[in-house]
């Protein structure tokens, strides 16, 4: 019969092993969803690839939005954004009540990439789910969504969930 301690130090084990997981599994998909654009004439990254999402999500936003939401170091933000400009996937529109602040936006370019971007990412996740079962696969959600909702609860950032096909 396991005692007590045995069975809680499992469960943290068995915690830890299932968010090592989820983190490596994150990381094969964004890997192999950007080799398929790193090669093009643009060489997006990774990061590149989160602000144009972001901007897709929050469109209008500004780089201290992005800043503040993503925690990144603002110095790293401007370069990031000023490539993504010159790439012509962003553009800067003054704002109308404060003209010194600049609202951010995806070009038609943008949209466009962010959508092959999201197309290769559905491809990969259908590829990725092949032979799990629909029903396992509904219990996965709902298990993720109960972490989630657990985490949320200790977080004050209550980020939306929203996704962005085709901008």
């Amino acid at each position: 019969m396991q005692n007590k301690v045995d069975f809680v130090n499992n469960v943290d084990d068995t915690a830890e092993q299932i968010f090592e997981a989820i983190h490596t599994l994150m990381h094969q998909y964004r890997s192999r969803q950007f080799a398929a654009i790193r090669d093009d004439a643009l060489g997006l990254t990774h990061m590149e690839g989160k602000v144009l999402g972001y901007f897709c999500r929050h469109p209008g936003h500004t780089q201290s939005d992005l800043a503040q939401h993503s925690g990144r170091d603002k110095a790293q933000l401007t370069r990031l954004i000023a490539r993504l400009k010159e790439a012509g996937l962003l553009e800067a529109r003054a704002d109308a009540q404060d003209r010194r602040s600049m609202r951010l936006y995806l070009t038609e370019a943008g949209q466009t990439l962010h959508a092959t971007l999201h197309q290769h990412g559905r491809l990969l996740a259908t590829r990725a789910m092949q032979g799990i079962a629909p029903e396992q696969a509904e219990a996965l959600l709902q298990a993720l969504q109960h972490i989630r909702h657990n985490l949320e609860q200790d977080s004050p950032d209550k980020s939306s969930d929203k996704h962005c096909d085709k901008t």
